[in-house]
């Protein structure tokens, strides 16, 4: 363990028992929260798009994977390759892959290498408690990879009886393509300890040439001290292997191969008081990528790349009569070894402070903030911006929010070379200038939510060319200006059949307008093809007590006029046996490089949560 490590460790659990000391643990929040920002407010109080997916609606929706469900999403673009969540690339509101940012836990799954592998770490359906979706500029909150939003997966805790031991078979199904999917858990609960232990496997020959797979998590999760101090400790190892058929390069590349594996270390604890919330977290964050052009002759073309991330945090909140101040710093140590990037390392430093306070008899909230962020290989900059809430009524609210936001070039876009593409180490940092104003309506059957956006972006990264015979090469185009609006409806209701469940009824629409780069850029790979229409509508029937049927109806058309519906459904009964459908109608689309989607396909099975 290098000299920095160590120090990040005794940095830690020294703000552990110095706060352990100093904070009264009779004295805890009397809210309950959500960490959809590291300021903690009520949910209630925080004006901005979030959107909350719960662990019952997971367990609803006509998906398999955490790729598949937030396609059903309005503004979250997942441009997959291929079936079961095997590879794609995520953005929100436009944008690209690179400019958003997944967090575990509140731990930043950001990889340096690239933004291909933001998803490599997502987990199974089950072991998640919710997802909590920013859109907008979150930069100042989360820092400079929230160039376009945040998504952060919030794991299962779990109540077992003291020292009991108990084993449970999570999900056992089969479909088309020779789609078998397995998942294990074993919960373990004994004097001041509980225990979470997961195994997830899920193989496919593929729906055509060279897209089989094999996919594999291994998860931990551990709270020590749980009867005063909770100390959590979690583990989780992904490891994919997939035919890449068609996936990177060209269509004609039919043999590509490609192994990835996302390994997590993470330790955090919350310790609260009448006043006061400090959250220290400390974790390991490991991504390995191996790329094979021919599948069966490594030789002709390989590339190996391994990168490690370890991030020491410390965020807080502290509640006044002057309002809520929020407040964090964060230090990470960055390293990438490959045969074809090099060899690399950063540290990187991150400090935050925000406040909230109220005026007009607790009407308006305004919400000022700032970060920084400083780059040891590059450079230093700042992410300044503002909300502001205002209370209608107990059920409608408005808001607004502005924010800067900056994205630093991955290690990819600054030194990678291959046959097509090159990279440039002159690459200049993205930056935009974000705005946002929406209204929430919020009562006990019907949510709505709509808003209008906007991102005045600058120094965008694209690979681009003039020629279509030239190498694709990343440069800064210029400018690029986005706007859109959204909306989100849901209703709630019982029908004769179900008194004891709710039906409902959903339906979102997010539309995206990119205006061209202002320079000439004659051929791009990525930005210019955003989302345009996204339209998802989901209905949720209770039939009887004990089944549930929810269908779920995509439409989405890119800045290239492509264009594809997709209907799905499942089936449950007693919300456990199962039966999922996906793409009833057998359309033929592709999300990203000409890849072509599976047809009609379906899985059979049963599948239980994590109590």
């Amino acid at each position: 363990m290098s000299m920095k490590y160590k120090l990040s460790s005794l940095f830690f659990f020294f703000l552990i028992g110095l706060f352990s000391q100093d904070l009264n643990d009779d004295q805890l929040l009397d809210e309950v929260i959500i960490s959809s920002s590291k300021i903690n407010l009520p949910f209630s109080k925080n004006f901005r798009t979030i959107k909350i997916i719960s662990s019952n609606e997971i367990q609803q929706i006509p998906a398999n994977n955490v790729s598949d469900l937030l396609q059903q999403v309005t503004g979250i673009d997942v441009r997959r390759r291929g079936a079961g969540g095997v590879q794609g690339d995520l953005y929100i509101r436009g944008g690209g892959f690179d400019q958003t940012l997944l967090l575990v836990d509140g731990m930043k799954m950001d990889d340096a290498q690239t933004g291909h592998h933001t998803l490599n770490m997502i987990l199974p359906l089950y072991l998640i408690e919710r997802i909590e979706i920013i859109k907008g500029p979150a930069a100042r909150i989360f820092g400079q990879n929230a160039f376009n939003g945040a998504i952060n997966i919030v794991t299962k805790d779990f109540v077992s009886q003291r020292g009991a031991v108990e084993m449970n078979l999570n999900e056992l199904s089969y479909g088309s393509f020779e789609q078998k999917n397995i998942s294990l858990s074993t919960k373990i609960s004994g004097e001041n300890i509980n225990s979470l232990i997961s195994y997830s496997g899920n193989r496919s020959d593929g729906y055509r040439h060279n897209t089989d797979f094999k996919k594999n998590n291994y998860f931990i999760k551990t709270s020590f001290n749980t009867n005063n101090k909770p100390i959590d400790v979690l583990v989780s190892f992904n490891e994919n292997k997939f035919g890449a058929n068609g996936f990177y390069a060209s269509p004609s590349a039919t043999e590509q191969y490609e192994e990835t594996q996302a390994s997590l270390f993470g330790i955090s604890t919350t310790i609260n008081s009448e006043n006061l919330s400090i959250t220290p977290k400390l974790y390991w964050r490991r991504g390995q990528d191996e790329y094979i052009y021919i599948r069966d002759n490594p030789s002709v073309y390989r590339n190996l790349h391994k990168t490690n991330k370890v991030s020491a945090e410390l965020s807080g909140s502290y509640f006044s009569d002057l309002g809520v101040t929020g407040f964090g710093i964060d230090l990470s140590t960055v390293n990438i070894s490959s045969n074809n990037l090099g060899e690399h390392k950063r540290t990187t430093v991150n400090l935050f402070a925000d406040h909230t306070f109220k005026l007009m008899d607790n009407k308006l909230m305004v919400s000022p903030g700032i970060a920084f962020s400083y780059f040891s290989d590059l450079s230093f900059h700042s992410f300044p911006g503002l909300d502001l809430g205002y209370n209608l009524n107990s059920k409608f609210k408005l808001y607004t929010n502005i924010g800067k936001t900056y994205r630093i070039p991955t290690y990819t876009d600054l030194y990678y070379s291959d046959r097509t593409t090159i990279g440039n180490e002159n690459l200049n940092p993205e930056s935009a200038i974000s705005t946002e104003f929406g209204v929430k309506y919020d009562s006990s059957n019907v949510k709505f939510t709509a808003s209008f956006f906007n991102r005045n972006a600058k120094n965008i990264i694209d690979y681009a060319k003039e020629n279509e015979e030239d190498l694709w090469k990343a440069v800064n185009i210029g400018s690029l200006s986005s706007n859109g609006y959204e909306f989100d409806f849901s209703y709630s209701f019982k029908s004769s059949n179900t008194l004891s469940s709710a039906n409902s009824i959903s339906i979102g629409y997010t539309k995206i307008k990119d205006n061209n780069y202002v320079s000439n850029i004659n051929f791009s790979r990525y930005s210019l093809n955003s989302l345009k229409h996204h339209l998802a509508s989901n209905l949720n029937l209770n039939y009887i007590k004990n089944i549930n049927h929810s269908i779920v109806f995509k439409y989405a058309e890119r800045s290239d006029k492509s264009n594809y519906s997709v209907l799905d459904s499942k089936i449950m009964f007693k919300k456990s046996i199962f039966i999922y459908i996906n793409n009833i109608l057998n359309e033929q689309y592709s999300e990203t490089n000409l890849v072509p989607m599976p047809g009609r396909n379906f899985l059979i099975g049963f599948s239980t949560g994590i109590d």
